[in-house]
Formats: C-alpha cells, sequence, structure tokens
C-alpha cells in the first residue's frame, strides 16, 4: 500500500521512464505510462504539466492548452492562498514530521513561469497571437507576485534557523555535489525564474500586434538577462523601422529550437551530528541533488532553403533555471530536514532508553530510515535548451533544415501575414516541428500556415 503513496514513490524513476519513450518517438506510450503513475487517481500540478507537453509533441494543442489550463488554475490558486498565507511558504507540519514529498506539489519557480510561456507558445502553433498577448501578459504578473513572495519566504526561513541555531548552507554540507548547483553559469542567473526567451517572445508577440512600446520593453528585459547577443540588440535596434514598414510579402520568423529535458532531481542521504544532552547524535538527512548536465544537440546551423542559412543562439537553459531553483530552495529544504530528522533521532534515542529490548529502538531506525527521502519531483519535459532564429522569408511555402549539423531530414512549413513562430523540438532522435494550421483565405496578419504532413520529423539519434 506504501508502494503507491506520493510519500515513497520515486518519480525520478517514473518520470525518466516516461521521459525515455518520448524520446523514442512513443508519445502516446508516454502518456499512458504518464497516466498508469497516477494509478490512485492522484492528478496534480505535475501530473498536468508533464501531459501538456506530451500533448503538445503529438500536434493536440486542444488537449495541451486543457491541461496545461489545469495546471494554471493549479498555481493561482498557489498565488493567492500564499498571499494571504506567508506561513505557508514553510510547509506544514506533515513535512517536517515525514519528508517534503508529503507536502503538496507547488511547482518550482520557473515551471510556474515557463507555464504561461508554453501556454503562449500552444495559442502561436496555431496562429493566435491574440491570446497569447494574454498568456505573455500573465507571465509578466506571475515573475512580480514569485518575487514578492520569495523575499518573505527568506525571510522566515534566516529568523526560524537563527532561532533554533541551526546552519542551512548546502556548502557546509559534508559531500553534497556543490558545483552542480553553486558554479559561474548558475550563479550568473538573476534568478531562477526570468528567462531571456519568455521575454524575447513577448517582445516578438507585442510587435507582431503593432504595440511597439511594449515590445521594446520586452526585447530590452531580454537582453539584460542574456547580454551581449547581436540577434538579441538587433531585435530592438531595429524595432521601429520593422514596425513602420509596409507589407512587402515577407513574414518575419522566429524559429524556436529547443533541446534536450529539464535535469532530474535524485534524493541522496547525508549524514549530520546533532547535539542532544551530553551525547551527539548521528542525524541521516535526505536532500535532493542534481547530477551535472548531459550535453545535448544543438543544431550549428538551420538552412531555409533558397533563403538564409541561421545560427540558432540560445538564450535560456533551463537546465541552469532548475539548478538555480534548487540553489534558492535549499536554505528551507535544509531547515525542514535538520528539524525533521532530529526529531526521528531524539524519538529513536529516548525509545532506547526506556525499551531494553531495543525493538522498539529498531523500529524507529528502520521507519526513519524507510521515510527519509528528498523531494524529487520535477517537470521533467520541458527542454533543457531553448535557442533562437529569425529571418524573414517570402509569403509561400518553404523547408528548412539542419544544414551541416547530423539528424534530421527538412522540415516543410508555409507562411502568410507579417510574423510567424516555427518551433523544432529535438528530443532523443526525434525533431518535433510545431507549425501552424492553414489561415483562412483572404485573411491577414501574423497568422502563419502550414502542412501537417510534414511533420512529425524522425532521424537518427543525434
Amino acid at each position: 500500500m506504501l508502494s503507491g503513496c506520493a510519500t515513497f514513490r520515486s518519480y525520478d524513476s517514473e518520470l525518466t521512464t516516461t521521459i525515455n519513450l518520448a524520446a523514442a518517438g512513443n508519445v502516446d506510450g508516454a502518456i499512458k505510462r504518464l497516466d498508469g503513475n497516477n494509478k490512485l487517481g492522484s492528478k496534480d500540478l505535475l501530473y498536468y504539466f508533464e501531459l501538456g507537453e506530451l500533448q503538445r509533441l503529438k500536434y493536440r494543442y486542444d488537449e495541451s492548452e486543457k491541461a496545461w489550463l489545469a495546471a494554471d488554475a493549479h498555481v493561482q490558486s498557489w498565488e493567492k492562498t500564499a498571499a494571504y498565507n506567508p506561513e505557508k511558504l514553510l510547509g506544514g507540519i506533515g513535512s517536517v514530521l515525514l519528508n517534503d514529498k508529503s507536502r503538496a506539489y507547488e511547482g518550482h519557480d520557473y515551471e510556474k513561469v515557463m507555464l504561461t510561456t508554453r501556454l503562449a507558445l500552444d495559442r502561436l502553433a496555431r496562429g493566435d497571437f491574440d491570446t497569447a498577448r494574454i498568456d505573455i501578459k500573465r507571465t509578466h504578473e506571475r515573475e512580480a507576485v514569485i518575487d514578492e513572495l520569495r523575499r518573505k519566504e527568506l525571510q522566515k526561513t534566516e529568523e526560524e534557523a537563527k532561532k533554533r541555531g541551526l546552519k542551512t548552507s548546502f556548502r557546509e554540507l559534508n559531500g553534497y555535489p556543490v558545483q552542480t548547483i553553486d558554479n559561474a553559469e548558475v550563479n550568473a542567473l538573476r534568478n531562477s525564474y526570468e528567462s531571456a526567451f519568455s521575454h524575447y517572445l513577448a517582445g516578438f508577440v507585442y510587435e507582431a500586434l503593432g504595440e511597439p512600446s511594449l515590445a521594446a520593453a520586452g526585447y530590452r528585459h531580454a537582453i539584460e538577462l542574456q547580454p551581449g547577443h547581436a540577434l538579441l540588440d538587433d531585435a530592438l535596434a531595429g524595432l521601429d523601422a520593422r514596425v513602420a514598414a509596409r507589407d512587402d510579402g515577407y513574414t518575419d520568423v522566429l524559429f524556436v529550437i529547443e533541446s534536450g529535458t529539464a535535469p532530474a532531481r535524485q534524493s541522496r542521504q547525508f549524514s549530520l551530528p546533532f547535539p542532544y544532552g551530553n551525547r551527539l547524535l548521528i542525524v541521516p538527512v535526505s536532500f535532493p541533488i542534481l547530477a551535472p548536465a548531459q550535453p545535448t544537440f544543438m543544431p550549428a546551423q538551420i538552412q531555409v532553403q533558397g533563403g538564409p542559412t541561421l545560427t540558432p543562439v540560445v538564450i535560456t537553459s533551463i537546465d541552469l533555471m532548475a539548478r538555480k531553483a534548487l540553489q534558492e530552495e535549499m536554505p528551507g529544504i535544509m531547515l525542514r530536514g535538520i528539524i525533521r530528522s532530529s526529531g526521528k533521532a531524539i524519538a529513536q534515542y529516548q525509545a532506547g532508553k526506556n525499551d531494553q529490548t531495543g525493538l522498539a529502538s529498531l523500529a524507529l531506525a528502520i521507519g526513519s530510515i524507510i521515510t527519509e527521502s528528498a523531494d524529487e519531483r520535477g517537470w521533467r519535459s520541458l527542454p533543457a535548451q531553448i535557442a533562437i532564429a529569425r529571418a524573414r522569408v517570402p509569403v509561400g511555402t518553404h523547408t528548412v533544415g539542419f544544414g551541416a549539423s547530423p539528424g534530421g531530414r527538412d522540415i516543410s512549413f508555409t507562411v502568410s501575414g507579417r510574423y510567424a513562430v516555427i518551433g523544432l523540438r529535438l528530443l532523443g532522435g526525434n525533431t518535433f516541428a510545431m507549425v501552424p494550421p492553414p489561415a483562412p483565405s483572404g485573411r491577414s496578419g501574423p497568422e502563419t500556415s502550414a502542412e501537417p504532413a510534414s511533420i512529425p520529423s524522425t532521424s537518427p539519434a543525434h
């Protein structure tokens, strides 16, 4: 019975199997596996995160949107509750007594923001710039809410740790792989939830809808988060000229190239000394770790047939954002873990004093080992890296390929109107192309169209 309980499940192994099925091209099998993992009927936030992403890989945008809107309802509820009840930020008593898996999954900060960004990509895959604008606006608002909530949480964590005389720095945790979440690339991020891609996409959507002032703010924020990229600088510098230009029969196409998957959290146990009375108790505590980043394939070039050769620029690494998130969360995780495990150690010590047979102490020791596990949950099907490229191409049908890079046959797409977004997702040995459906005849604006028969594109393993 306990093996089916969320408190004892291994999300790492469950989601790894699901992702491996999708990477092999069996997306329906991955969805079936995802449903099988929720055999108790607990369709939580994490379930809807993953389901929306998998449905998107099958170009079922209505189903993907439905799943992500269910996830968004969870996040909105979390925002409202946290705003009126800051105590919620440190978790309930269940996480102190058992483990963090017993807490309701609220999502990591970067996941909450990526949710509205990916909802916008669902709309753009159907050529719906107007609704994508709503999602983009909510992305900005969510960032502001998270920023305020995290300041409160950090303050409460520091106050609680000081009151108890506990240290919550993972850098002092003997044996912890510090470099995986504390290195130059991770520390260069402003925080774990603002991404240059989300803000560049905002700029592009606002530009397509003829709102240059809002577009400029989006491009400018993207540059602040990822300075030194000519592609981002050019978007801002040429904005006014592009918006003022007449329709000349060309479409401004934003290619979004996504590769790999978000890193997995894994539970690892550590031993901490804990003074109690005149004794020093050794306390087993489990904390989440992230393995070193795995290399992912990102094409050095993409080639539009009969048009320009483009160099994709990686402007967002969800892998790094996930590491930054764990770095930010570790003080609270350590505080809860130390309090929880110290309580278990004291209970075991007291049981040993009052029970000459040692059976009570043994039972508590076994229970402590079984229940002591770090929270491994996370949105695994998110891409590890997001790159962009941009080109103006004539209205009509084109193909895009990976040039000299290995793997992947050409993808056919058709554009009409002045702006378009074409998504390419590289996952395992498959290339999934997210291109909008045919636009109604005579319709103008930012809409694009595509040939469904051209997707998916399956290639040898990258």
